[in-house]
């Protein structure tokens, strides 16, 4: 496959934000004014669609209305860059009517995660388009502690050239968009390695439960000498992680991953680090890959953003954890 890199931002470029999953309308003023100005300390346009602020029973929006607002912001010559507005759980309702053609003949930069996660890889599997995993909109409306996240989309979106990523001093898993000064941060322990090794491959993946959902279909990734970047939300207990990994494995060319890296699990996941090391041993196909576990990825903060259809270079053992994202 030949992947196609959008253009990355630079200053003057415009971000139109749209909302695939839930509505823009659920996102409030504080956290609006608070990524309002981190677009503009980038010297970033932002615009939003049409449609973004329809909003149902579900939290969400036509399907129509959505596809409208995604197919509007690709064909916009003056846009440099597609944001998700926030995650949810219907951005695969838009899949069968998304004019593939459109986007490949204007290719944007896409950045969103979560339920998002269908769209960043069909993206990639449907038009050969890079996209970016790890923030939405609504990410940016975070007040404090926000710097390594900042960093690290910089590096990736803005940025040049190979990058290193390491762990984070700290973390958090508060409801920070209900009170921007009540954050608990918890020391960060650091990556672990479950399995020695060393790979390089394709990025794809995201959140586990939700590439799931494109199994069997069109809009499936090949998963063909792969790195695959994996994370799940509160709602996955170690169960669900285990039987959806292990659905993930029972697809075509799984033989074709190279090597797994797992982001930092929520805390009501009750996920632990020893069980998910259980989970991960207990999989003898696993066994030839290495996989590093516990990465600021995922649904607690900070995060990193990553490429999903570029590419990554992992180097695990007890003594050396490094992940170096290559081509961005």
């Amino acid at each position: 496959m030949e992947v196609i890199v959008p253009k990355k931002l630079s200053a003057g470029g415009h971000v139109r934000v749209i909302a695939p999953a839930q509505s823009l309308a659920i996102i409030s003023e504080d956290v609006r004014r608070i990524a309002a100005r981190r677009f503009e300390s980038l010297g970033l346009r932002v615009s939003f669609g049409t449609n973004a602020e329809e909003i149902n029973e579900f939290g969400s929006s036509s399907v129509s209305a959505r596809v409208a607002d995604l197919h509007e912001a690709f064909a916009d010559p003056t846009v440099t860059a597609v944001f998700s507005a926030i995650g949810g759980f219907t951005s695969n309702q838009m899949l069968r009517y998304i004019d593939w053609d459109l986007i490949r003949a204007n290719p944007k930069l896409f950045c969103g995660y979560s339920d998002v996660t269908v769209l960043n890889n069909a993206l990639l599997t449907k038009a050969n388009l890079m996209s970016y995993s790890g923030l939405h909109y609504s990410s940016f409306g975070q007040r404090l502690f926000f710097d390594y996240t900042f960093e690290y989309f910089k590096r990736c979106l803005m940025g040049m050239g190979p990058f290193q990523v390491w762990p984070s001093e700290s973390w958090s898993d508060d409801k920070w968009y209900l009170d921007q000064n009540a954050r608990d941060l918890i020391r960060n322990r650091g990556w672990v390695t479950i399995n020695d090794g060393e790979a390089t491959g394709r990025i794809v993946g995201g959140n586990l439960e939700s590439l799931n959902l494109l199994q069997g279909t069109e809009y499936f990734p090949d998963l063909t000498d792969t790195i695959l970047f994996l994370e799940d939300d509160l709602e996955s207990q170690p169960q669900h992680f285990d039987r959806d990994l292990q659905s993930l494995m029972q697809q075509p060319n799984f033989e074709g991953v190279r090597g797994m890296v797992i982001g930092r699990f929520q805390k009501n996941s009750n996920m632990t680090v020893d069980k998910l090391t259980h989970i991960l041993q207990a999989k003898p196909e696993l066994s030839r890959i290495p996989i590093i576990i516990n990465v600021d990825y995922g649904h607690t903060d900070p995060k990193i953003v990553i490429p999903i259809g570029g590419i990554a270079r992992i180097v695990a053992d007890d003594e050396v954890r490094s992940i170096e994202i290559v081509e961005h």
